[in-house]
């Protein structure tokens, strides 16, 4: 192997490392002759030269992919010498020797931190495998670097074409390079000129379905990919590239398929065999999924080493396919065998106690819950594991309060084993468990005790019993004339009681915000410089319905600790919900980064600040700006199709690092990313607001021209609008100078062929807000809000109204059903019901017969109707 690897480097130096000085030898400018001009130009003689294609196009075909191909045969030898057994191994007796001695090792970590470290002697096609890892990576590295070089590649190419003009393969890769500088449109004509040329060569169908790829036509790519594979079946890569789509597209049957074939034709390799289990798991043939990878753990010879994470990985996966096939046993089993010393110590515990508790065996799920509270006694679901195991009723308290006294006195500082028993406890037993809490968290000045308690108001008597017990803490803390605990910390004890009592009358279930005022002014008097408190005095302003005072008070609690993100962000929040949007923005502004082009906008929209723009959308809808509001509703779109997309990198990458169930935790997690609540909020009001527009239209731009309103207020409208397009022009202009000032250099960046930054055309939305079709807009957001949140009211609400304005009577049913099903009290049920009937009654005779009879069967069945 050394001397592979001084081939390598030689082979490197030779010709990558020299490639400008070879370029350069290939230009003989004296085969002009002598130019006697030459000598009077008082300039500098331009850097670029023209090499002549042949010359270059020898060099490449005759001396540097030879060059490269020999490399690449050195390697692809050397990786099958890796991944093939080695019996002449002159260390494995001495390996094996090690490995014994370290299983017979006891390993307790409580004793000794480090008594589980082990460094196991690599065998020679590890240590191999190793170099080569570090070689391939060096070759890419040559590789990248060499095409740097050949910037002038599109030159080149039409350079060859001149001479050759139906070269289809030169005529692709010529679409690859204009498609990278963004030529979309003639990077397509291009590859489809090339495959009119050439229908027989597979690297015009590859490059055909990478532009349908990079252009996130991914169906269009699929079917690109499969005819390029027709024609070079044994091609890996291209056999990957599909593979990797079909699972994006969640085309499961033609991924094993794709799968299937990868590991025919190269069945040495781990990751194929996984990817195929992970491609009949998705599919649903669990069976499939778990003989493969137990064919693949037949066929292994030596004892896989215990530090293996891969091998490690692929145990706990098929494990739980074992269980989601139903056979419990079977995976308990598995568990205690083969996973027993897998390096996830927490998921074996976890998967152990939940089938033994499954299983019924409860003296042995008892004592695993045990051993996953003495590891972590925070957790609440190991209690309600252990209760159930021990087959508690809910009713007995004692015993249940028994349970939880135990660890409480076992871990005197878990809060968990204190606090849990308030949710079963009743009369004077939750009193006194309340008092007790309540009293400690007093003591210690715990800022989140009302929200650790604030789920328990759902009951009338400890909604009740708990504000007493603060005011009785405060009267005893009173009455002994007690200094302030902590050392002088007025956020402890009396402050403490203090800012609950004001929480809790502030709280929706329990609200008099009187009080609520009276508590946190005087907490305020006791610290007048404690965040906590300023930030519920302006909650209690939020909540009287006065925004200005809110946001003021907000941004002065922000003003008490500059360097808090929290405080930041929440003074911003409440700033746009007074629709200061400017002002959310400079507050923004103060721990985004400076040198981001375009100002703290571009960077919050770069960092994925949901949040933020949702509130900034609805502030700016409700000043009248559809055309900002539209924009930040299209840029949460956009975000929600970046997470969809980002999982493309992970499909290979999760392979290559072994993390197979968080990558199908992933899967399933993507598939329903858009029931996010985020996502729910956002297109709501995107789809009101087109409604908004449908029902009035508005001509200009931004929806600010007034022309349903009076003169002052358009005329207020449109100065808002110029002040924001002033403003953000203003910022994006601010940050382009701070940049400039700070790199020079980053200004030019671009005109020497560098990717720049791509600029939006439509910063403030007048593209958006000036839309022909509204209703077919709102489509855009509707059809995921409707197919991944069904049980949100507000969402069939939304789709009822848009389809009827598109006399879509059937689908307007449709919601109108499903929003019965969900809260026929609600108050717009009756009122669609009615607007339904009337407009399905002057066209019902004109649908067709089908459509006309269900309409009649089911809008029989609507009450109301």
């Amino acid at each position: 192997m050394n001397n592979s690897s001084e081939f390598l480097r030689l082979s490197r130096s030779s010709i990558d490392d020299t490639i400008t000085q070879n370029l350069n030898a290939l230009e003989t400018p004296a085969r002009t002759g002598f130019d006697p001009t030459s000598t009077s130009r008082l300039g500098p003689r331009p850097l670029a030269h023209h090499i002549d294609a042949a010359a270059c196009n020898s060099f490449k075909d005759k001396v540097l992919f030879p060059s490269w191909q020999v490399r690449s045969d050195v390697l692809s030898y050397c990786s099958l010498v890796a991944t093939s057994p080695d019996p002449d191994d002159p260390e494995k007796a001495l390996r094996e020797a090690e490995n014994e001695k370290n299983r017979e090792r006891v390993v307790d970590e409580r004793l000794d931190p480090y008594s589980a470290r082990f460094f196991p002697r690599e065998p020679r096609t590890e240590q191999l495998a190793i170099i080569l890892r570090t070689e391939m990576g060096i070759e890419n590295i040559v590789r990248a670097r060499t095409w740097d070089v050949y910037k002038r590649g599109l030159k080149a190419a039409e350079q060859i074409l001149k001479k050759n003009p139906k070269h289809a393969d030169t005529i692709s890769m010529k679409a690859l390079i204009l498609n990278a500088q963004g030529k979309t449109e003639e990077a397509f004509a291009l590859a489809k000129e090339a495959l009119t040329i050439d229908m027989k060569s597979y690297i015009c169908w590859h490059v055909y379905g990478i532009l349908y790829r990079t252009n996130k036509n991914f169906d269009e790519a699929i079917k690109a990919y499969k005819f390029a594979l027709k024609l070079e079946p044994d091609s890996h890569q291209i056999q990957r590239d599909l593979a990797v789509l079909q699972v994006q597209m969640r085309d499961y049957p033609g991924y094993v398929q794709s799968r299937f074939n990868m590991l025919k034709a190269r069945p040495q390799l781990r990751q194929n065999w996984t990817a195929l289990a992970i491609a009949y798991h998705l599919e649903g043939n669990l069976q499939q999924a778990e003989n493969i990878l137990t064919t693949y753990e037949k066929s292994i010879t030596s004892t896989p080493l215990r530090t293996d994470l891969e091998h490690s990985e692929a145990l706990l996966y098929k494990n739980t396919i074992i269980a989601e096939q139903g056979d419990i046993q079977r995976a308990l089993e598995h568990l205690d065998t083969d996973c027993k010393n897998c390096l996830d110590r927490l998921a074996v515990m976890e998967l152990r106690a939940r089938y033994l508790a499954e299983l019924d065996r409860k003296e042995e799920a008892v004592k695993a819950y045990r051993a996953l509270l003495d590891r972590n006694p925070e957790f609440s679901d190991y209690y309600k594991g252990l209760v159930a195991a021990l087959g508690i009723p809910n009713g007995d308290e004692d015993a249940l309060g028994a349970v939880y006294a135990e660890y409480a006195a076992k871990y005197p500082r878990s809060d968990a084993a204190k606090r849990l028993p308030l949710d079963f406890l009743s009369g004077e037993r939750f009193r006194t468990a309340a008092k007790a809490y309540l009293t400690l968290m007093f003591d210690k000045g715990v800022p989140s005790t009302f929200a650790n308690l604030k789920h328990l108001y759902s009951d009338s008597f400890k909604k009740e019993t708990l504000p007493a017990l603060a005011e009785e803490y405060l009267r005893e803390h009173d009455a002994s004339d007690a200094e302030p605990q902590g050392n002088g910390d007025s956020s402890k004890g009396k402050g403490a009681a203090l800012y609950f009592l004001a929480q809790h009358y502030n709280y929706y279930l329990s609200r008099d915000l009187a009080k609520a005022t009276e508590f946190v002014e005087k907490a305020i008097e006791l610290d007048p410089k404690n965040v906590d408190f300023h930030m519920t005095k302006a909650r209690i302003f939020k909540h009287q319905g006065d925004l200005a005072k809110a946001a003021e008070q907000m941004d002065h609690a922000r003003s008490l600790d500059t360097r808090d993100r929290y405080i930041n962000s929440k003074a911003a929040k409440y700033q746009l919900r007074n629709n200061e949007n400017e002002k959310a923005l400079a507050t923004m502004g103060l721990f985004t980064r400076a040198e981001t082009p375009g100002g703290p906008l571009a960077d919050l929209t770069d960092m994925q600040c949901i949040w933020f723009l949702t509130e900034d959308g609805e502030a700016w809808q409700r000043r009248g700006n559809v055309g900002l509001a539209l924009k930040r509703y299209h840029t949460i779109f956009n975000i929600f199709d970046i997470w969809q997309e980002d999982q493309f990198d992970f499909h290979s990458f999760s392979l290559r690092k072994g993390q197979i169930r968080a990558y199908i935790d992933l899967i399933r997690w993507e598939d329903r990313l858009r029931e996010h609540p985020f996502y729910s909020r956002a297109a709501l009001s995107a789809v009101n607001l087109y409604l908004q527009m449908y029902d009035k239209p508005k001509g200009g731009a931004n929806g600010v021209d007034g022309s349903q309103a009076n003169g002052e207020d358009a005329a207020e409208r449109k100065k808002a609008a110029k002040k924001a397009r002033k403003e953000a022009q203003k910022a994006e202009r601010e940050a382009a100078e701070k940049a400039a000032k700070q790199d020079p250099n980053k200004a030019q960046k671009g005109k020497d062929g560098e990717e720049a930054k791509k600029k939006d055309d439509d910063p403030n939305g007048a593209k958006l807000a000036a839309t022909t079709d509204p209703l077919g807009d709102a489509m855009k957001f509707l059809g995921h809000l409707l197919q991944f949140s069904p049980k949100n009211i507000e969402a069939q609400i939304a789709g009822f109204e848009v389809f009827i304005r598109r006399k879509k009577y059937l689908l307007a049913l449709r919601c109108l059903k499903a929003a019965l099903a969900l809260n026929k009290e609600h108050p717009k049920i009756l009122d669609q019901v009615a607007r339904l009937r009337q407009e399905v009654g002057g066209v019902l005779d004109s649908l067709a017969p089908k459509v006309k009879e269900v309409i009649e069967a089911e809008l029989a069945a609507v009450p109301g109707a």
